[in-house]
């Protein structure tokens, strides 16, 4: 791979996961550990990434920055897949709570027209069902995050307490290879948990690239999972760690 399209592989990679280490930089990427290290020293320079022991973190401003349109537009397959298989598990008269995020914003699409009653933090997701006659639609309140196109803060956290649902489908930056979900935005991990807490099952959406992934927040643990739903592809070993701990997983 050419050093320019491994830097931007390397720059996409950091932005979509957060905190990420030299060793999965290489295996993903197909390169020596110094390769990337050398890498890393480049765009630090560059201030395109800030380089950490042992690996690197997006800038302070760089997630900030992207547009929510360009992380939609990555692996969009994949992701297509997971709300397809993701979409099955929903029964007409269903409460789901849907979290912020590319994967259940293509889950929302699937579920025109059905006789289910939605809640969610996520303006993407309201944008796709706010016209559907079919579909109720909760709209949980709270401060506007225009990147992330979502709603946080204790507003959120609060009315989440009102919530009783069938099921939620969560999003993350990643799955370590220990089962530990994973993220990278401070604001929300607070309120995945609080609709863990809302909902009879918890079902992860996560495409097969996060599967081992990074990020510097722990959002929970693999016990804490009913569901995965992810592609064919994803990392073996990492999905039988999920699968020892109990949680079942759906190849889409």
């Amino acid at each position: 791979m050419l050093q320019r399209l491994r830097h931007a592989e390397i720059m996409r990679r950091v932005r979509v996961s957060g905190a990420t280490s030299v060793r999965d930089l290489a295996s993903q990427l197909g390169v020596s550990p110094s390769t990337i290290r050398r890498d890393l020293e480049v765009l630090d320079r560059d201030g395109t990434l800030r380089r950490v022991r042992g690996g690197a973190l997006p800038c302070a401003d760089a997630d900030a920055d992207r547009p929510f349109a360009e992380v939609a537009g990555t692996d969009e397959q994949d992701k297509e897949a997971v709300a397809t298989r993701a979409a099955r598990l929903v029964a007409d008269g269903d409460v789901v709570l849907l979290d912020i995020g590319t994967t259940t914003m293509r889950l929302a699409r699937r579920l025109r027209g059905r006789r289910v009653t939605v809640v969610t933090s996520s303006l993407a997701v309201l944008d796709v069902l706010r016209a559907d006659p079919e579909v109720e639609l909760l709209l949980l309140g709270g401060m506007v995050r225009r990147p992330y196109h979502s709603l946080v803060g204790v507003l959120t956290e609060a009315a989440l307490g009102q919530v009783v649902a069938d099921r939620v489908f969560l999003g993350a930056s990643g799955v370590r290879p220990d089962g530990q979900l994973v993220d990278t935005t401070l604001a929300e991990v607070p309120l995945k948990r609080a609709m863990m807490a809302a909902a009879g099952q918890v079902v992860l959406l996560v495409d097969r690239h996060k599967f081992p992934g990074t990020g510097a927040l722990r959002v929970c643990g693999p016990e804490d999972v009913d569901v995965i739903v992810t592609n064919d592809g994803a990392d073996e070993a990492t999905l039988r760690a999920c699968a020892a701990a109990g949680a079942e997983v759906l190849l889409a």
